[in-house]
């Protein structure tokens, strides 16, 4: 009698020889095409696919930092309109990328200022790869009343992460911060009506794919209309509304967290800067990991799903990656994915010295090694994809849901240069886990995704084409200890929002209600005035959502000064006006102070790693009554484990 693995890998033989079969007839009989209501054209093929000029040597469009900063100054003190942000290319200069000493940098000259130059990549092979996999640009995006910003406009895709800043104000006061919150000497708050309009707006434009709606800030939730924003979102259709928050508020207050899920916030976009006191030092608050676990615990309580967003500077907090990643998979029932930053040099931080900036410098290629360093998983050159390399995947989903569907599928088409991620795969009760591309072949399926696209065929004969896809690609003989075939089923049939009939969506929705679950590893790198590359900005898939239209993330943050002319012309009233009125909210900005948090109905029942390495360590230390959460990592009582 066959085993279990040898009839798995048998299916995957009989798969994989029905594809060609299948494929060998299917390039022979014209393709079709696929328009969908939802959409201006019909869906490209990968041969109409554009793409930007990507490798080096090349040369791009970028911006003089002391041009913009000057320039920024005319604006806000009434010398320059903001008008030259779109009628003029404002501190632009051509930049080099290119690879020198085994590095890949950006260098550009401004006749004015002199040279910069600034690292992109410590690996030239990884960046290679992951541009070498980029599927190719998304759909034109319409330049009109929402996106008409100049050269900062966006002029590909739909994006895919509309964020909303519902205020500016802020219950910290961190270094960095993208808009220097609690220190501009002005508030600006949108009111519900102002939300509506953002959100109405949004869906007039054409590809309509969905979106997630992030609502941010500053802290989200000391807005007075955080609930209702979450709630309008859902109920005009948005399929998914998530808050970037530091968590302070689901920490003090379960019934809060309760609320917003009432509302219908699905996802807790956590401020998470490392394991321990000591490692979230830097944001000046004296009890913030605390301040985590009690979020992380009330959140997971009421079904908000969990993301921790790791603001990752070098010399301050990149020793910590391989244990936040530890610490995902030891609370991955709790914790759906982590998404790490690399610092973006802006804001607060904008006025950085040269050495300093060059010192904490911070990359995608940094992190790709760092995660195999300190947890011994992945491979940087094999696991790391583009973040855009799902679009491929999101154009089969598009075709399963056929021409008439209402929405299309939410696609990641940002720059190569923008964002990478890898995927673990752990079972909820060993911690066993495995590098997804380790147990299933994720570049063949990537290529037969496209095929699938190009194709075009009808919904049944493609979700036949993307089953046996599945099945050939399934690696049975790398699988960890305990993980079936009908695993990776289930998990696909998740992510494709039931595509392959449901068979992995539970009757309750619990997506966590597996054994195995997928750790989704991800990396962003927003750009600032070192680093700024218009082919990226061009192609933003995480747009701002404001009373000047809707705005590429890295212009609205980090390029010519996007935010402070909308919050300037459109100010709600002075810091000080705002306090005579409403009076001042805590600002947790002390070190040696600590954010009041309420007796915890239920001991925190998460793991707390001793170490990054992925390796299952029989341990179970209990802390003494009253300890810190330092002192869990050495000593006995308590409910919260070490691994």
């Amino acid at each position: 009698m066959l085993g279990a693995r040898q009839l798995e890998t048998a299916v995957c033989r009989v798969a994989d020889g029905a594809w060609r079969l299948f494929q060998s007839v299917n390039t022979r009989v014209r393709t079709g095409t696929f328009q969908p209501i939802w959409a201006p054209t019909a869906l490209p093929r990968s041969s109409e696919r554009t793409s930007p000029e990507l490798g080096w040597p090349r040369t791009t469009d970028s911006l003089c930092p002391t041009c913009v900063k000057e320039t920024r100054k005319r604006i806000l003190s009434g010398e320059a309109d903001p008008a030259i942000l779109v009628t003029e290319h404002v501190g632009e200069i051509k930049a080099h990328i290119i690879e020198r000493d085994g590095k890949v940098i950006i260098e550009k000259t401004c006749p004015q200022h002199g040279t910069f130059t600034d690292l992109l990549a410590i690996n030239p092979d990884f960046l290679k790869r992951i541009e070498g996999l980029f599927p190719g640009r998304d759909y034109l995006a319409v330049t009109d009343r929402l996106h008409n910003h100049g050269t900062s406009s966006i002029k590909y895709g739909r994006g895919s992460v509309l964020t909303v800043d519902l205020t500016n104000r802020c219950n910290m006061m961190c270094d960095p911060c993208f808009m220097d919150a609690n220190q501009v000497g002005y508030v600006h708050e949108l009111t519900l009506d102002d939300v509506k309009k953002l959100l109405d707006d949004a869906l007039t434009v054409k590809p309509r794919r969905q979106m997630t709606v992030q609502f941010s800030g500053g802290e989200p939730t000391i807005s007075p209309i955080f609930l209702e924003a979450v709630a309008y979102a859902r109920q005009i259709g948005y399929f998914s509304a998530q808050a970037a928050t530091n968590g302070i508020r689901f920490a003090q207050d379960p019934d809060y967290a309760m609320a917003a899920a009432k509302a219908g916030l699905r996802i807790a976009y956590l401020q998470f800067d490392g394991v321990g006191e000591d490692a979230n030092a830097h944001r000046k608050v004296g009890n913030l990991f605390d301040v985590k676990l009690r979020a992380i615990e009330n959140l997971h309580r009421v079904g908000i799903d969990i993301a921790l967003v790791v603001t990752i500077v070098r010399t301050i907090n990149d020793d910590q990656v391989g244990r936040i990643v530890k610490f995902a998979v030891e609370n991955c029932d709790k914790i759906s994915f982590v998404s790490f930053q690399p610092v973006s040099f802006t804001g607060r931080d904008e006025e950085i010295d040269d050495r300093t900036r060059a010192e904490r410098r911070y990359t995608l290629s940094h992190l790709a090694e760092d995660i195999k360093t300190q947890t011994g998983a992945t491979e940087p050159l094999r696991d790391w994809f583009p973040l855009s390399a799902a679009g491929s995947v999101s154009d089969v989903t598009d075709l399963m849901a056929g021409p008439g569907a209402d929405w299309g599928n939410m696609k990641c088409g940002c720059h190569p240069n923008c964002g990478t991620g890898t995927a673990l795969l752990v079972s909820k009760k060993t911690k066993q886990w495995a590098a997804l591309p380790d147990v299933f072949n994720v570049e063949r399926f990537l290529d037969d995704a496209r095929t699938i696209t190009d194709a075009a065929r009808g919904p049944l004969v493609t979700k036949v084409q993307t089953a046996l896809s599945v099945l050939r690609n399934y690696r049975a003989h790398r699988a960890p200890e305990g993980f079936r075939l009908v695993d990776l089923i289930k998990k696909f049939d998740k992510q494709s929002g039931g595509a392959l009939g449901g068979v992995g969506v539970p009757a309750d929705g619990n997506r966590k209600s597996d054994e195995w679950l997928v750790l989704f590893i991800a990396g962003m790198w927003f750009q600032d005035l070192w680093t700024y590359d218009f082919r990226r900005t061009e192609m933003c898939i995480i747009p701002y959502a404001t009373q000047m239209g809707e705005i590429s993330f890295c212009a609205y943050n980090t390029g010519v000064g996007w935010r402070y002319i909308v919050e300037q012309m459109h100010q709600t009233a002075t810091t000080a006006e705002w306090y005579r009125e409403h009076g001042k909210h805590p600002v947790y900005a002390n070190p040696r102070k600590s954010v009041p948090l309420q007796p915890a109905v239920r001991p925190v029942a998460l793991t707390i790693p001793r170490d990054g390495l992925l390796v299952p360590v029989p341990m179970n230390v209990r802390p003494r009554a009253g300890g810190s959460i330092d002192e869990l990592l050495n000593a006995d009582g308590g409910g919260v484990t070490t691994a």
